[in-house]
């Protein structure tokens, strides 16, 4: 198995990751009455799913593998932005009216927003770090 800090290896972990979690957020694990701290709503749900399986096909369906495979590393920068994006926005978004993510989802604990920090760095880790740190000698 690749490194968590390479991009095939965060394509992979990442996508496993987010796909248990949108079907744990679909059984209805974390939600706002038993976990109030951290929980998830159906466009969440949608989304980690979705994503996951896209991060998992494209690092295992053969022949979407390989056309995709020299992108990796751009693909898991974009992931990062965009997580830290969401991470910073949770934090601007807070309190407002809910679903407060554009109308469509919540991003409603400072928890929810760190996750999305740490997703986001991991990934730029995993994208961006030198090549000489990439592989052990």
């Amino acid at each position: 198995m690749a490194s968590i800090f390479t991009p095939k290896g965060f394509l992979t972990v990442g996508g496993a990751i987010l796909v248990v979690l949108g079907l744990v957020g679909f059984v209805g694990i974390f939600n706002k009455t038993s976990t109030p701290f951290f929980w998830l709503d159906p466009a969440e749900n949608i989304t980690h799913l979705a994503l996951g399986a896209v991060a998992l096909a494209a690092v295992y369906l053969p022949g979407l593998n390989g056309a995709l495979a020299p992108y990796y590393k751009w693909i898991v920068v974009l992931v990062g932005i965009i997580a830290l994006f969401f991470g910073i926005y949770g934090f601007v978004a807070a309190g407002g009216a809910e679903p407060n993510t554009f109308g469509i989802a919540n991003l409603e604990s400072p928890s929810d927003n760190i996750l999305h920090l740490v997703v986001g760095g991991w990934a730029l880790w995993a994208a961006l770090r030198p090549s000489e740190m990439a592989s052990p000698a």
